[in-house]
């Protein structure tokens, strides 16, 4: 059971996601059931800490007080030129003896310096992530998740989601009673649906060749008619065989896939901007349905429409 948390305070981290850890896990809601939990923030050396933005913290505890934590949580961390390497060897020896390690945001930098990420699975805010698999290329980092779980190390994705990471590991520890009772609390989602890839922009689409660009220029404007591979084809005056292949070459993807993300990201938009029903954002981005266009919404952007309406309307609806 998870009775000790200890989180690393390290030099540059930031507030909020210090806020984040101290909030779920350092406030005593035994009189809402939920088991007493000993919290401690340590340092490699105790005394004033200084976060971002100018701010600083008081540390009385080193790391000797983590030692017996079950569970040792690393916030995010500015500067990550170099990590002390007592806190390298701290969240290395949490795992060793079988204790949760957790990260939020780039504090996942910190669990790849120290080897933990090597073989499995990570986390990190989208921003962040092609920098980690670069600078760790023994982990396999999904930037589309909230958090992920591999043999008791938690990474997760860039700010509030250390929320939905930490309450996963209360989930797990203390019963799902516990982490309702903590959210309620705290006025989040006990579980939020979806991942990462709702909040991150689908990319303009790049027309770097001159020979496909008028045919691209034309498909996006007319996303709501027939866009397979046939009909790109006859338009480009190509079989469909040599049409694919140059569109491989030109735009690094395949035409489907092309024409399903420009679909997405104008459907994104009259959702964000609109009012329409989804079967009608559906039929206008050339989706046909509203089956069809939650379908893709889940697979690519892990959410639905609805969902994604009530988080990112700008009309108010």
């Amino acid at each position: 059971m998870l009775r000790k948390v200890a989180v690393l305070a390290v030099p540059t981290m930031a507030p909020f996601e210090f806020g984040v850890l101290c909030e779920v896990f350092g406030v005593d809601r035994t009189d809402d059931g939920v088991p007493p939990i000993d919290f401690t923030v340590v340092a490699a050396d105790p005394g004033t800490i200084p976060f971002q933005y100018g701010l600083s913290v008081t540390v009385p505890s080193g790391l000797e007080a983590a030692r017996d934590a079950d569970l040792v949580a690393v916030p995010a961390v500015d500067d990550l030129r170099r990590v002390d390497p007592r806190i390298l060897e701290t969240v290395r020896a949490a795992h060793e003896r079988g204790a949760w390690v957790l990260s939020v945001c780039s504090g996942a930098f910190v669990l790849g310096a120290a080897g933990l990420l090597d073989g499995r699975p990570s986390t990190t805010h989208w921003r962040h992530a092609a920098r980690l698999q670069a600078a760790h290329p023994a982990t396999r980092v999904d930037p589309n998740v909230l958090f992920v779980e591999a043999d008791r190390i938690v990474t997760s994705a860039g700010t509030a989601s250390g929320i939905d990471a930490s309450l996963h590991i209360i989930r797990r520890e203390l019963g799902a009673s516990a982490a309702n009772a903590i959210a309620r609390r705290m006025v989040v989602p006990p579980q939020r649906d979806g991942g990462q890839a709702q909040y991150i922009a689908l990319p303009m689409p790049e027309h770097a060749a001159d020979s496909l660009a008028g045919l691209l220029d034309w498909a996006e404007a007319h996303l709501d008619e027939d866009l397979s591979v046939e009909v790109l084809a006859r338009r480009a005056l190509m079989s469909p065989r040599t049409f694919a292949r140059r569109f491989r070459d030109e735009t690094g993807t395949t035409p489907a896939a092309w024409v399903v993300r420009q679909r997405l990201r104008l459907a994104q938009d009259l959702l964000e901007t609109s009012g329409l029903p989804v079967d009608e954002v559906a039929r206008r981005v050339g989706f046909g349905t509203g089956g069809v266009l939650r379908h893709h919404f889940g697979s690519v952007l892990g959410t639905s429409p609805q969902a994604y309406r009530r988080r990112f309307s700008l009309a108010g609806v």
